[in-house]
């Protein structure tokens, strides 16, 4: 089963755990978006140590294809996001199992 986390459950933790307004923890919470975005933008790569790194690629246009229906169309050439897991989260999450 699939849980979504949204930045309202996230503002809400942040309040119950630092106290803080949730107007101060959502500003907060959109600030640090901002941040990763914009370092995205620029530098296409954010490295957050003991958590991951992620990274911008590109994408060719190529042809893909609907399962259903067999039709054939062409994906346009894009801009994708990737994260990879540091060493250290990865192992805080396999040793909580």
């Amino acid at each position: 089963m699939r849980v979504n986390l949204t930045k309202k459950e996230i503002i809400n933790s942040m309040y119950i755990q630092l106290g803080f307004s949730k107007k101060i923890c959502e500003n907060l919470l959109e600030d640090f978006f901002s941040i990763l975005i914009n370092e995205l933008i620029k530098n296409k790569k954010v490295k957050i140590a003991n958590f991951g790194t992620f990274v911008v690629r590109f994408k060719k246009k190529r042809i893909g294809r609907n399962p259903k229906t067999l039709e054939e169309k062409i994906i346009t050439e894009r801009n994708v996001v990737l994260f990879k897991p540091s060493y250290d989260l990865k192992k805080y999450i396999n040793s909580n199992e």
